[in-house]
């Protein structure tokens, strides 16, 4: 019986991680991320407008970092991205929290981040929302 709950655990740990915050929090939280980024979806409607410092974060949720067409990144986010690193809620909470740090880990060396630390009360809140605009 024990293999059964150890193939369980095991299967729960590694499957996708979906956001579990509230979108409705997350809308509010997004407020502060208007200043850099929009969400405008796939036909060019405007979801939520604002800034162009930051990529548009339509679709965000599942994506490969680093590959949003049009977008000039930094050398360090768009070689994590080609390495394999996608947007889920427990890598962009921790990106947005230190972007720089987090891609250093993520490369096992020096990084540059083009985006600095937020502060973001829930993260998995912000993700949440990301994930409700982008179906």
């Amino acid at each position: 019986m024990k293999p059964f709950f150890a193939l369980a655990a095991a299967m729960i740990v590694s499957g996708p991680a979906l956001a579990e915050g509230d979108p409705a929090a997350g809308e509010k939280e997004f407020r502060k991320c208007r200043a850099c980024h929009e969400i405008v979806d796939n036909d060019g409607n405007a979801i939520v407008r604002g800034g162009k410092v930051g990529p548009n974060l339509y679709g965000i949720p599942g994506a490969q970092a680093g590959a949003v067409e049009g977008f000039n990144y930094g050398d360090s986010i768009v070689e994590a991205g080609a390495q394999g690193l996608t947007w889920d809620v427990e890598s962009f909470s921790a990106y947005i929290q230190d972007p720089r740090g987090f891609l250093a880990e993520y490369l096992g060396g020096s990084a540059q981040a083009k985006m600095a630390a937020q502060r973001v009360q829930n993260p998995e809140d912000l993700f949440a929302y990301l994930e409700s605009v982008s179906n």
